[in-house]
This record gives C-alpha cells, sequence and structure tokens, in this order.
C-alpha cells in the first residue's frame, strides 16, 4: 500500500482523513472540521502536516484549516472556482488536476449538487476516493446548492470506478441512512447485513469507513436509482436514472 490512511472522528459526526505517503513520510489532511481531535491523531503518532487538501466551504469541514496552518506550516489545497469561501489556498485547482504528496498523487473531480464547488480526491494507486459530503456511507449529501440533475452526474462518476475502490466520506449518518435505505428496498439483504455491521461499529466506537464502492453499490439507495426494483419502489419503473435519483433524494429529505 503506497499510503497509509487514518481516520479522524471529529465534532458529534465528521470524519476528517489523515493520508501519509509511504516513501517520504509526508503528511495530508482531507479537510478540517476541529483543531484538537488532528492535533491528538498526529501528536500519537508523532507527525507533522504538510498539507491540507479541502473538499468544499462548509464549517464543519474548514474551521481548523487556519489554526492547523498556524501550527504545522501545511499548505492549503482546495477548488479553484470555489476559492472566495475557502480559506486562502496555497494551491488552487481545476478538475481533473493532481496534487502530489511525495509520491503519492490524488487527482480533483468535481461532485458538485451538495455545494457548487464541492470536490473529490481520488488516489488511484491506493483505491481510495474521499467524497466528504458527495457520496457518503448508505447516503449521499442534500442537494443545498446544485439541482438533483448536477447531483446524479456527480454520483455517476463515481458509479464508473472499480468495485474495489474505497470511499472514504465525510460523515458517521449510517444508522439514519440504514433506516432511509429499508424504506426504500425492504427486502435488500445485503443492506440488512450492513446495518448490522454499522450498528455494531457505532457501538464499539469504530468508525463505519471505508466502504468499497462495491459495497455501497449494492445499498446505497442513490447510487441505486439505475436498479429496476428501486425505480419500481418509487413508483417510476422504466423511468429515467436522473429522475429516479431525485425522487429518491425527495423523500430522503422528508423521511
Amino acid at each position: 500500500m503506497p499510503v497509509e490512511i487514518v481516520t479522524v472522528p471529529c465534532r458529534s459526526d465528521n470524519y476528517a482523513y489523515l493520508i501519509r505517503d509511504q516513501a517520504s513520510g509526508k503528511i495530508a489532511l482531507v479537510d478540517a472540521p476541529a483543531v484538537e481531535p488532528i492535533v491528538e491523531a498526529l501528536e500519537a503518532r508523532g507527525w507533522g502536516l504538510d498539507q491540507i487538501w479541502i473538499t468544499h466551504h462548509h464549517d464543519d469541514h474548514i474551521e481548523g484549516v487556519d489554526p492547523l496552518r498556524a501550527r504545522y506550516g501545511a499548505k492549503v489545497v482546495g477548488y479553484a472556482s470555489d476559492s472566495g469561501r475557502l480559506p486562502v489556498l496555497d494551491m488552487a485547482l481545476a478538475e481533473g488536476e493532481t496534487v502530489s504528496l511525495g509520491d503519492t498523487v490524488a487527482r480533483v473531480i468535481d461532485v458538485s449538487g451538495h455545494t457548487v464547488g464541492h470536490i473529490a480526491f481520488v488516489i488511484d494507486a491506493a483505491r481510495a476516493a474521499f467524497t466528504a459530503d458527495s457520496l457518503m456511507a448508505l447516503g449521499c449529501g442534500r442537494v443545498f446548492e446544485g439541482t438533483h440533475a448536477m447531483m446524479w452526474a456527480s454520483l455517476s462518476k463515481f458509479l464508473a470506478m472499480p468495485d474495489d475502490m474505497q470511499i472514504y466520506s465525510g460523515h458517521n449518518y449510517g444508522q439514519a441512512n440504514g433506516r432511509f435505505a429499508l424504506s426504500i428496498e425492504p427486502g435488500n439483504a445485503a443492506l440488512k447485513a450492513r446495518i448490522v455491521r454499522i450498528k455494531e461499529a457505532d457501538a464499539a466506537g469504530a468508525p463505519i469507513v471505508p466502504v468499497s464502492l462495491g459495497e455501497e453499490r449494492a445499498t446505497n439507495p442513490f447510487l441505486r436509482a439505475t436498479e429496476p426494483s428501486v425505480k419500481a419502489s418509487v413508483g417510476l419503473a422504466g423511468g429515467d436514472d436522473a429522475a429516479v435519483f431525485a425522487e429518491v433524494r425527495r423523500r430522503k429529505d422528508a423521511f
């Protein structure tokens, strides 16, 4: 494995991630919901912090950026098109561009919908996608700024990735997302088994991420808008995938 990835629970339900390039020892942080848990995780390992990668502008993803930058001298990386709402960027990237951490290379994809200008960082060599509030564990972010069509186009970028891609999402809404998913597919055995594992992880104080894209594809109702069973469940048998996704998202908003 070219990188070591550490999940850092923050606040009540956020996840941040530390990425260590094994060749160089350089460290990146994906999102900074809070300062203290990230500092604790770094100090427990004797690590510094070289880069901070920001996925989107919401406070619960950027609150710790400036204090951590000041403490460690980290360079801040984010999306050029949303730079006006982000902390000052040392590296402003466009979709398709990459950021290097030692020998580790992450590419940027635009996954707007939850916000316009939300990005994900994908390390193909490590089969790791840091999706924040676009694709979540058993869910997806509420569509605040974009459109349902935009959000479906973003999720479709993940659907094009291999099943062994590991998804590192921004929050633990697993149990609530599971209850909703069952309302769409009450007979989905893989979903039921996953909900049991999520409850076990929560009880043990363990992260519910990462999870493979293959498992998301089998259990996440938002990714399953392509499935005839989901289309029928929301009264859109034979319907357009994007329209089915929009209906599933509307139902979740009201659930």
